[in-house]
């Protein structure tokens, strides 16, 4: 598979395909993001697609007994093999072809995991899937923060503070959940200085969204998006806020979108806005309170959290990107 699928960027969000690859029949939380981000995801690709699901909330709720939503071939991959399962996909459609058993044609091969699946169990075997630069394939990681699909624990993605079933807050302990987010893209585009395209993105910004998709489709060889997405159940809100969380997600500094190609980083949207001075950054609180999982933080704790995003923002290298500091000459 050499050759990568014709997928013009989008301009304006009418002009998104129609045609649905992802339909009725999944059993999602209303309000889910992650659907949202399934469905804008394979209308990017199209048809010619193999979508690999790794097990999560997008498998367990995508694969009732006897039915899928999926209209195109998917497969289900263990928890931790999203990467493996994409790297074996490509490598096998590669093979099929090459022995004349399949025609030659370009066919999109995507893999998704959730944070647990990819910044957790999944880091080892999608760093190893961005080292093989000989195929073309995607690795989506939906984020919602938490493992989800097992009763909402925590991950190393989930914020610092929030509640979940293995860091409630009590009495003798407010704040239970001590670790930050990990920084997950940046990672792995600095630790693999050839993969050609990583991203962040968000559901709630749909053209984005999907023109993203579509970029890391057609570049050429391995690449990762990592999209942050609301969960009602999880992040305990009201699900019709679900969009409008993910935006807020982003207008407070929280989020970061950005794209780096081939080694070049550009931000996007409301983040290149706030960089260049046009837009002020939301303060954090707005985004907290309107979630359950952080009703218990007291006025000292939304402060801690406003400086850290402050900090990433006036003090990293690249804000929001890289937690270094080049150190002054003497």
């Amino acid at each position: 598979m050499a050759t990568v699928q014709d997928l013009p960027q989008i301009r304006g969000v009418k002009n998104i395909p129609l045609l649905e690859g992802y339909t009725s029949g999944h059993r999602t939380c209303q309000g889910c993001e992650s659907a949202l981000v399934m469905r804008l995801m394979i209308k990017a690709a199209g048809p010619r697609s193999i979508v690999l699901g790794s097990t999560g909330c997008m498998y367990v709720a995508n694969t009732t007994y006897y039915s899928t939503p999926w209209v195109v071939p998917w497969m289900h991959t263990q928890l931790g093999s999203s990467g493996s399962a994409a790297t074996g996909t490509a490598a096998a459609l590669s093979s099929m072809m090459r022995k004349g058993k399949m025609k030659q044609e370009p066919i999109n091969v995507i893999a998704f995991c959730g944070d647990g699946g990819g910044v957790d169990m999944g880091l080892s075997a999608i760093s190893a899937a961005l080292q093989h630069e000989e195929y073309n394939l995607l690795i989506l990681c939906y984020d919602n923060e938490s493992y989800a699909n097992t009763d909402i624990q925590a991950s190393g993605s989930t914020p610092w503070g929030a509640n979940t079933t293995f860091s409630p807050p009590g009495k003798v302990h407010r704040i239970m959940n001590n670790r930050w987010k990990k920084n997950t893209a940046p990672m792995l585009a600095t630790g693999h200085p050839n993969v050609r395209y990583v991203a962040t993105a968000c559901g709630s910004y749909g053209l984005d969204f999907t023109n993203k998709v579509r970029r890391a489709l057609t570049i050429g060889g391995p690449t990762f998006i990592h999209s942050i997405n609301p969960c009602p159940k999880g992040w305990d809100f009201d699900p019709k806020y679900s969009h409008e969380l993910g935006m807020l997600a982003v207008e407070t500094g929280l989020w970061v979108q950005y794209e780096i190609i081939d080694g070049e980083l550009t931000l996007n949207g409301a983040s290149r806005a706030i960089a260049r001075g046009m837009r002020k950054r939301k303060p954090v609180e707005e985004y907290l309170i309107r979630q359950g999982r952080f009703a218990h933080l007291i006025p000292e704790d939304i402060a801690l959290f406003q400086s850290k995003v402050d900090e990433t923002w006036e003090k990293w290298w690249i804000p929001g990107l890289i937690p270094f500091r080049v150190k002054d000459e003497e």
